[in-house]
């Protein structure tokens, strides 16, 4: 178990950072320290409150309602972190979906199938392990296309003028945005297990389970990733592509 002082020993690490920001005059001692006591307070606070949820004799629903608020606080982030994407950015319920939409479908197709039992333990871990892993692509997949769309609008203009409808016009802006959010997933499921140990797997290891039924629990929740992270991709993607053309079929400004 980590007490006290491997946290603090752990803080050394974080000291070179900002020695290193400080020598190379990065700028950025101020935010690794915020970063830091950040992490620290919230993890901590998390593991006051999961005390209860997770208990053994817990009601699942006490669960259930913790999974609520974190779709809530990633709805909140995802808003937040797409406000660049201007008049493409997707609503607020296409994004909730694109959020609610992977966790729900590994969530049924975890417990649904028995792959694990369904216990405050199980729930809530693994909702916060899609939710963690999804989040980037939901972002990137808002941003990507309004990037992905400034580069291609000529082409699309031209397909519109030469009598293309608009789902074909930008069929290539839509393709390119889904490829470019998945390939970093993609990548580290590649790498999983030669350059990287997934924290998971490594978890449990840590915990003393075997490293066989280690290494299968790492397999389930790496493809659950991998699926929720296609999922949320392609979802915030169409969301925004839905706001790419007027009524009368043209590119919005």
């Amino acid at each position: 178990m980590v007490d006290a002082w491997g946290v603090i020993a752990s803080l050394s690490l974080v000291a070179v950072a900002i020695a290193l920001s400080l020598w190379w005059r990065l700028g950025l001692h101020v935010p690794l320290v915020v970063a830091a006591a950040r992490a620290i307070g919230q993890l901590l606070l998390v593991g006051l409150v999961l005390i209860p949820v997770l208990r053994s004799d817990a009601e699942l629903w006490w669960s259930w309602v913790w999974v609520g608020a974190m779709l809530l606080i990633a709805l909140a982030v995802v808003r937040r972190r797409t406000r660049s994407a201007g008049e493409h950015r997707p609503g607020m319920w296409a994004t909730l979906f694109g959020v609610g939409a992977p966790v729900a479908v590994c969530l049924a197709i975890v417990f649904g199938l028995g792959v694990f039992e369904l216990r405050p333990a199980t729930l809530v871990p693994i909702a916060g392990i899609i939710l963690g892993n999804s989040l980037p692509a939901t972002v990137a997949g808002a941003l990507r296309y309004e990037a992905q769309l400034l580069t291609d609008r000529p082409q699309v203009e031209a397909m519109l003028a030469l009598g293309f409808e608009p789902s074909a016009a930008i069929r290539r802006t839509v393709q390119t945005t889904i490829r470019d959010a998945l390939v970093p997933q993609i990548e580290r499921t590649n790498l999983v297990g030669l350059v990287a140990l997934p924290g998971a797997m490594t978890g449990l290891i840590l915990a003393g389970v075997d490293p066989i039924e280690a290494v299968l629990a790492q397999i389930v929740v790496m493809f659950l990733v991998l699926g929720a992270v296609a999922v949320t991709a392609t979802l915030m993607t169409l969301a925004g592509a839905r706001t790419t053309f007027t009524l009368d079929r043209r590119l919005a400004r």
